[in-house]
This record gives C-alpha cells, sequence and structure tokens, in this order.
C-alpha cells in the first residue's frame, strides 16, 4: 500500500538566514500513529506548517496521498495547531455546526458522542472553560472529520497530567485505523505507549526514523529514554 505522505529533499529558510528544514526526506505508512520528536527550534511547527499549505518550501517535494500540497490534500487532512483558534464566544453546539458546513466527512455524531464520555456540555461557551476543556474540545472538533491524515501539534501541552490521560485515549479510540496520525511534541513519555513509529528531527534534518518498537529493542531503553541522551535534555 502506498504511502500518505511522501517528501524528498525538503528545504526552507526564513528571512534571516534561519535554516528551519535541511534536505528531509520521509516515508510515512498508512494506519500508523507516528510521533514527530524535536526540542524547540528542530523543524517540526515548520514540516507541519508545509504539509497543511500554510508555508511553501524552497526546494523539495512534497506529496499528501499522491496528491502534491493544494486543495485536494485539504479533503485529506485535519489539523490541531498549537495554538486555540476557535471563537471564545461560541457555544459548543455552534461549533459543531460550523464544521459540519464547513468539512463534508465531519461526523457529528461522534463529535457529540465524544462530547458525553469526556462530561462537556454542548450548550457551555468556550470562553467559560478550563484550558484542558478548551483543549479537548479543539480536539474532538479535529478527531471527529472522517481524514485520511490527522496532523496533531503540541495535542497535550499546557494541560495537566488527567486531561493528557482524556486526550490520548481520545485520540487512540476515535480514528479510522486505516487513517494516520502525526503527533508532534516534546512530552515523549506522555504518548510514547501510543506511537508505532518515531522521527527525531534536529536542527531542521532527520537524525532517526524507525518503529518505536525496533529502536526499543535496539537499544533496550524507552523512547523517552533514548531522545533524552540524543538531544541531551
Amino acid at each position: 500500500m502506498a504511502s500518505i505522505l511522501e517528501c524528498r529533499n525538503l528545504e526552507k529558510t526564513y528571512s534571516g538566514g534561519k535554516r528551519a528544514l535541511q534536505g528531509v526526506s520521509l516515508s510515512l505508512g498508512r494506519g500508523r500513529i507516528i510521533g514527530l520528536l524535536g526540542p524547540n527550534g528542530s523543524g517540526k511547527t515548520t514540516f507541519i506548517k508545509l504539509i497543511n499549505g500554510l508555508l511553501s518550501p524552497d526546494r523539495g517535494e512534497l506529496y499528501i496521498d499522491g496528491y502534491p500540497v493544494g486543495v485536494e490534500t485539504k479533503r485529506i487532512i485535519s489539523y490541531l495547531p498549537e495554538v486555540t483558534y476557535l471563537n471564545a464566544s461560541m457555544r459548543v453546539q455552534q461549533i459543531i455546526a460550523l464544521f459540519k458546513d464547513f468539512y463534508g466527512d465531519f461526523d457529528e455524531r461522534r463529535a457529540y458522542d465524544m462530547l458525553g464520555r469526556l462530561g462537556i456540555s454542548p450548550s457551555a461557551r468556550l470562553k467559560t472553560m478550563s484550558k484542558g476543556t478548551k483543549e479537548k474540545v479543539q480536539l474532538i472538533m479535529v478527531m471527529s472529520r472522517r481524514a485520511k491524515l490527522y496532523i496533531l501539534d503540541e495535542p497535550i501541552a499546557g494541560v495537566d497530567p488527567a486531561a493528557r490521560d482524556y486526550i490520548l485515549s481520545t485520540i487512540v479510540t476515535n480514528y479510522d485505523p486505516a487513517s494516520t496520525i502525526l503527533i508532534s511534541t516534546h512530552l515523549i513519555a506522555d504518548v510514547e505507549q501510543i506511537l508505532d513509529d518515531v522521527i527525531f528531527l534536529r536542527d531542521g534534518r532527520v537524525i532517526l526514523a524507525e518503529t518505536a518498537e525496533g529502536l526499543r529493542k535496539q537499544q533496550g531503553r524507552s523512547v523517552d529514554a533514548i531522545f533524552r541522551e540524543v538531544f541531551r535534555c
């Protein structure tokens, strides 16, 4: 089966000469949960923005499900950015209606089911919620799409450990097993148990791309321990 994402020799340099990506070549398989791992400034967010068409590469090729990044790929990808973008004055049920109108693959029943299991009222306004609950609502919207590729940028950053458990459980139990999830995070210990594959980025370069289990067997340690040694955390 063809990969969901293929990129070859991606390069991106910002004004001022900062090289965010340097010759990145990757192939992401279908039906996998993949950790995009690296410290701040390693190129994770730049790579994610390129996948979502929010930036254009200076060089290289990038294909999602066989398509170059563009209108077709926006139908394939469901994206959770690091920063909350939902209108704080809206009620949750209004946000669901908005997503249903905007995305043809949005599953309204799935969204309400997740809200119920997480104890979130559809009539509540976003501005009345804690940061953790807002994160859950935004994740529910993203995971309620029937996408082929889910891109989650720091989905558990800034929330308490109990909220992290809820979020990870929601990710694992509410996506099509044939779809792929790419999770960008620096909280390796929290997500390691759900990862099939890991990618280490440093200074815009891929320094490791391996299955999580294969890496643990090779090194005899957790992915978190390997990450900490490689990046001297």
